[in-house]
């Protein structure tokens, strides 16, 4: 058997701070098959004297084979693996969201009804899934309403709406949740599902602007687009669902 190669890394580990970048790449570093030489930086003076000894601006550092490879991103890199750049979009949150709010729709049902496979458990997960987004936005009314004023229709006519949207999906949801009080909810969701559709197929397939959609809150890297129509899509068909039912 063949010797297992040898990394060396350099980290901070100090009494009131260890760094986590360090600790990801120590772990990156074993998963690869390396045996890790450990060196740990124990106060700020000694890490300030290796950075400047290395002239680097951060910690960890990695050297394989007496190269020096650079820090968790790098490190990353060298493996081929995924390094997201400043500014990427990804559906990875909202794909994420979903499957979440698909299986706890699949599991209230099996609860309820004995059965994960229901026509409630369909209508759960719309509305879980309403609530769910609400809550990214609450967490930052203002800096989703910011993203939001780039596209949306009737909140750039009056910006108030930027605000009560939130508040009126997650009402929304919790009502189709507790299939209650069908007079507000049903033209709730109407109104901000429909205005939304609107206004995302006009930025998106009309104008043809690249954003981000503020669907998952203000800090959103979700690109504008497919899934942001789907959002509205599916308030409006669960507002007509429940209207016909």
């Amino acid at each position: 058997m063949s010797p297992r190669p040898v990394a060396v890394l350099h980290r901070m580990v100090m009494p009131d701070h260890i760094c986590p970048y360090g600790l990801k790449a120590k772990a990156l570093l074993e998963r690869r098959g390396y045996k890790v030489e450990d060196h740990w930086l124990r106060t700020r003076e000694e890490t300030d004297a290796f950075k400047a000894a290395h002239d680097v601006k951060t910690t960890p550092q990695t050297f394989i084979d007496g190269k020096r490879i650079g820090g968790y991103d790098d490190l990353r890199r060298h493996f081929g693996l995924h390094v997201p750049e400043k500014g990427e979009t990804s559906y990875t949150p909202v794909i994420a969201l979903f499957a979440m709010t698909a299986l706890m729709a699949l599991a209230a049902s099996h609860a309820i009804a004995g059965s994960p496979f229901t026509i409630r458990a369909a209508e759960w997960f719309i509305s879980f899934s309403m609530c769910a987004l609400a809550l990214l936005k609450l967490r930052d009314v203002e800096s989703f309403s910011t993203m939001f004023l780039n596209y949306d229709l009737l909140a750039r006519r009056w910006v108030p709406y930027a605000y009560i949207y939130p508040f009126a999906e997650g009402a929304a949801g919790v009502l189709m949740t507790a299939n209650a009080l069908h007079w507000l909810a049903i033209p709730l969701a109407l109104f901000i599902g429909g205005i939304g559709a609107v206004s995302v197929f006009k930025a998106v397939y009309v104008d043809k602007r690249e954003l981000k959609c503020a669907c998952m809150g203000g800090d959103s890297n979700v690109p504008l687009g497919f899934v942001s129509l789907t959002e509205n899509l599916m308030m409006i068909a669960m507002a007509v669902w429940m209207l016909v039912r």
